[in-house]
């Protein structure tokens, strides 16, 4: 059995949002938009996180796919996340969108990104075939 491979390689930093390029096993798929990263490695997540307003720390971590209480509908969950909860990779434009959650998207501006919706369902679509097809998934955040 082998896992299905998303990363996020972050690559634009600002004072509102980090933007990145999502890939699926080695392939890029679409781009993300984050809150800002504040994580201090080493230190406490608490001694940095702002809530609603900071990115995930970077790492590995399993993701799957299960019922959103705030969104109402399945969405990919990404799981073992140190100081956070909930965190889902869904549809979104700006960090106001997010409040630490990966959104996707498959156009890329200066501080924003735009079809999301499409994208967003496009990687739920992938990572559940995988599943079903017995596979692991894991989000690399770097």
């Amino acid at each position: 059995m082998s896992a299905m491979e998303l990363l996020i390689e972050r690559d634009r930093f600002n004072s509102k949002q980090t933007l990145g390029k999502f890939s699926i096993d080695g392939r890029f798929e679409c781009y993300s938009c984050e809150d800002v990263v504040r994580e201090v490695v080493g230190a406490p997540v608490e001694s940095w996180k702002i809530p609603a307003e900071t990115a995930i720390p970077c790492g590995r971590y399993r993701v799957t796919i299960t019922f959103s209480n705030r969104f109402k509908k399945l969405l990919p969950e990404v799981h073992g996340v140190a100081g956070f909860a909930g965190v889902r990779l869904h549809a979104g434009n700006t960090e106001a969108d997010t409040e630490g959650c990966p959104l996707l998207g498959d156009v890329r501006f200066v501080t924003y990104i735009g079809a999301s919706k499409i994208a967003a369902a496009r990687v739920q679509g992938k990572i559940q075939a995988a599943l079903d097809a017995g596979k692991e998934v894991w989000l690399t955040v770097q």
